[in-house]
C-alpha cells in the first residue's frame, strides 16, 4: 500500500484552482492599471470617501481610523524620502554634476508611486472591512485622537521638509521646465523703411 496514491482529488483542489485564477485575474488588472495613475488615485479617493461615510454613519471605529491615519502617514514618509538617505550614508549621497561627463542622478523614492498607491488602497479596504466587526469599535474620545494625529502629522512633515531643504531635493516631478524666448516688440518687428 502506498501513501501517495489515490484515485480521488483532494477536496481543496477546486478552491486552490479558483484562488489561482482569481490571483491571475487580479494581477492582470493591476498590471493594466499601472500606466494610469490619475484613474487609480480617483478610484482610491472614491474608496476613501466611502470609508469616511461609513465611519461617520456608524459614528464609531475611530481607533481603526487613527491606526489607518498613522499607517498612511508612514507610507507618505516613505514616498517623500529618497532611496539613499544622504543623512545616513553621506558617501553615496547624490551630488550635482560638476563636469560635462558627470551623470545626472534623478530622485529615486524609497517607496515608488505604484507601491504607495497599492498599499494605500489595500489599507483603506482592510480598514473598511474592519468597520463591519464590532470588536474593532473601541470606545474612545475621538477629538483627542484627531488632535494627536494632526500634531504628529505637522511635526513629521516639518522634519521631512527640513530634510528636503537641507539636502536640496524635490520629491515631485514638476515636468520639463519651459523657457520662453525673448518676445519681439511691435517696434522691432515692423517693416523697415529704407
Amino acid at each position: 500500500m502506498e501513501g501517495s496514491g489515490g484515485g480521488g482529488a483532494s477536496p481543496s483542489a477546486p478552491l486552490k484552482q479558483y484562488l489561482q485564477e482569481f490571483s491571475k485575474l487580479f494581477q492582470y488588472y493591476l498590471d493594466k492599471s499601472t500606466p494610469h495613475p490619475p484613474y487609480r488615485w480617483i478610484g482610491t479617493f472614491v474608496i476613501a470617501s466611502i470609508y469616511v461615510l461609513r465611519v461617520v454613519y456608524v459614528q464609531g471605529f475611530y481607533i481603526v481610523s487613527y491606526g489607518l491615519g498613522i499607517y498612511l502617514l508612514n507610507l507618505l514618509i516613505g514616498f517623500l524620502s529618497p532611496l539613499v538617505d544622504p543623512e545616513l550614508d553621506p558617501s553615496n549621497a547624490p551630488m550635482l554634476p560638476t563636469k560635462g561627463s558627470d551623470e545626472f542622478k534623478p530622485f529615486i523614492r524609497r517607496l515608488p508611486e505604484f507601491k504607495f498607491w497599492y498599499s494605500f488602497t489595500k489599507a483603506l479596504c482592510i480598514a473598511f472591512v474592519m468597520t463591519f466587526f464590532s470588536m474593532f469599535d473601541v470606545p474612545v474620545f475621538w477629538p483627542i485622537l484627531l488632535c494627536y494625529w494632526v500634531v504628529l502629522f505637522v511635526l513629521t512633515m516639518r522634519r521631512q521638509v527640513a530634510h528636503m531643504m537641507k539636502y536640496k531635493y524635490i520629491p515631485f516631478n514638476l515636468g520639463k521646465q519651459k523657457y520662453s524666448g525673448k518676445k519681439s516688440s511691435a517696434s522691432s518687428s515692423g517693416s523697415r523703411a529704407d
